[in-house]
């Protein structure tokens, strides 16, 4: 599955605008992605972001599995706010 940052980029070795990356896995409310670093790390489906600052972006889907994963995770999480998403994953 291939997906597209669209949004600021930040970090050396984290994502940048425009750029499509290898997701490697789906492990909801995130995604697995190869970014910058050469290595996986999980990003927000709905809000990919830099815990560090305020950048953040969306995903494009440029390549689905057979079954359309990416598009029905995308589409199950995209109602969430950053606020809705910050209190079901870190509890704040």
């Amino acid at each position: 599955m291939k997906i597209r940052y669209v949004g600021q980029s930040f970090g050396v070795d984290s994502l940048t605008d425009g750029k499509v990356y290898e997701c490697i896995g789906i492990e909801e409310p995130f995604l697995r992605v190869i970014d910058d670093s050469e290595e996986d790390y999980v990003y927000l489906i709905n809000h990919p972001c830099d815990l560090n600052s305020s950048a953040s972006g969306k995903w494009e889907i440029v390549e689905d599995d057979e079954e359309g994963s990416l598009q029905k995770a995308i589409e199950k999480w995209a109602p969430m706010t950053m606020k809705d998403m910050s209190e079901l994953v870190w509890g704040k």
